[in-house]
């Protein structure tokens, strides 16, 4: 469950990059961002023009300490990936910002979007870094890559950042205290909570006498899916697939988890996938995508969907439950899509080992590779743009979806506090007491492992659950999948 691509906007795209980046398809030429773009830099700008997808904004101020500590960096320059929102506006904020902080500091910055989901981006970042041409700092999904490029050696430590920011911030979100530390040493600064949630029609409920609530078993989410399904009005209930995706995996987990199952052991190192509870938890998913009962609440083309497809489906009005990061949740509401004014968010699903859903959220995180030409700038920008006024114009642009990782930052602009029904549910996911157990002794999250990342990169929960809609017994299905995973970690550094 990712940030998405960017949905019917082509991008201003720039001269060709003269690095040897610039063939690959995973990247998207974002230009520099400050002062000295050059003669073709700037004829590429000014060709962009203004549009109105491209609004004029308020660009943030930036702290004067900041200022002072950049003043010997004066003319220097530095490259940074972002990884791509599902709100084009969102990334013209992000962009407006960093353009801020290299004209007030004098510094070039180039901004690159990076797309999660591409398969591969770990193994061509890693590349890049031991080649020498990595971009300085990146933000990634804590959660998904961190652990990944840590156990290949290419972050730099940054303790000494997140205790700057703890020191005016006060504490950043839970969860990143998992998946950003290592041997006690942070290796990402966070950047941004991303809420992830469950989204249900409420009108399609109010129209079968159904009152929302707050918590749901999976058996009693199917079941409603069902009953508010009416395919001759174009309405399908369950709007998630089992194809590759990033939600897809993230969904399956999910259910795996509260069934009592999960990848790993709790210290991130041993796969104990193939057990009784992931058998139950594969069976259960894999009726409702082979049970002819079910069949009117699944949408045309659901086997095939890829990770855009439930964001769009919810948006033209055709789905009524859906599971995401608040991407789509954001888009109704700056839209105005009369969807949003009918969507009932709700945290997650609960299973026969929890008691209450295992929602963590995730967390951008700021990472500096190894061997960055500019890592002090590359710091100063990150404390930036963690800051409220910076990060303001992103989460207007995608609310719900972009949210303060950083205590006081929440409390620093009303906007994070009341500018949404949804917004304190999403504090104080930010805020849990960790970590959350389950009946059988799991507990989230477990510790951020490599062979775990990897599992999810290469969606062997998803190839998992197609075989058993394609005939598959589950349990053989499931062993399977623990093969496989063994053999990641393997790979990994974690033999079994």
């Amino acid at each position: 469950m990712f940030a998405k691509n960017a949905i019917g906007v082509q991008r201003c795209r720039q001269t060709k990059e003269a690095n040897s980046m610039q063939d690959n398809p995973l990247w998207s030429r974002r230009g520099f961002l400050g002062m000295g773009v050059g003669v073709l830099g700037a004829a590429g700008l000014a060709a962009c023009g203004d549009t109105s997808e491209s609004p004029t904004r308020v660009q943030p101020e930036v702290p004067q300490e900041l200022i002072d500590a950049a003043a010997a960096m004066k003319g220097s320059a530095m490259g940074m990936l972002s990884q791509k929102l599902y709100s084009t506006a969102a990334n013209d904020a992000l962009d407006s910002s960093i353009k801020k902080f290299a004209d007030t500091t004098g510094t070039k910055i180039e901004n690159s979007l990076v797309q999660a989901d591409a398969g591969d981006v770990v193994a061509k970042i890693d590349a890049e870094v031991k080649g020498g041409v990595a971009r300085d700092l990146a933000f990634m999904t804590d959660s998904r890559f961190v652990a990944q490029f840590h156990a290949l050696g290419d972050l730099e430590d940054v303790t000494d950042i997140v205790q700057a920011l703890t020191a005016k911030y006060g504490e950043p979100c839970a969860e990143a205290k998992n998946f950003c530390v290592f041997d006690g040493k942070w290796f990402a600064i966070p950047y941004h909570f991303i809420g992830i949630g469950s989204f249900l029609r409420k009108d399609w409920m109010q129209d079968k006498g159904i009152t929302p609530k707050d918590i749901y078993s999976w058996e009693e989410l199917r079941d409603l899916c069902l009953e508010i399904s009416d395919p001759g009005k174009r309405r399908f209930g369950w709007g998630m697939t089992v194809n590759r995706s990033g939600d897809g995996n993230g969904m399956i987990e999910a259910l795996i988890n509260a069934y009592g199952g999960s990848i790993a052991s709790n210290d991130g190192r041993k796969v104990t996938f193939d057990s009784p509870e992931t058998v139950q938890a594969a069976t259960f998913l894999g009726d409702i995508y082979t049970n002819p009962k079910y069949k009117p609440m699944l949408p045309p083309g659901v086997a095939s969907w890829t990770d855009t497809s439930n964001n769009e489906n919810w948006l033209a009005g055709v789905l009524g439950y859906t599971r995401n990061q608040f991407s789509v949740y954001a888009d109704s509401r700056t839209k105005k899509n009369p969807v949003h004014a009918n969507t009932h968010v709700f945290s997650d699903c609960i299973g026969p080992a929890t008691d209450n859903p295992l929602l963590l959220g995730q967390s951008q995180g700021f990472v500096v590779f190894k061997g960055a030409k500019n890592p002090a700038l590359a710091k100063l920008l990150a404390q930036y743009l963690v800051s409220a006024p910076a990060l303001l114009g992103v989460a207007k642009e995608a609310p719900g979806l972009v949210m303060p990782a950083w205590e006081k930052v929440w409390d620093a602009d009303p906007f994070f506090t009341s500018g949404d029904p949804a917004f304190p549910m999403l504090r104080k996911i930010t805020q849990l007491s960790l970590p959350l157990n389950t009946k059988n002794g799991l507990a989230f999250p477990q510790k951020a492992s490599a062979g775990q990342q990897a599992v999810g990169s290469a969606y062997v929960l998803t190839d998992m659950m197609q075989q058993v809609v394609q005939g598959t017994a589950p349990a053989q299905a499931v062993k399977a999948a623990h093969a496989k995973m063994v053999q990641i970690f393997n790979q990994q550094g974690l033999p079994q």
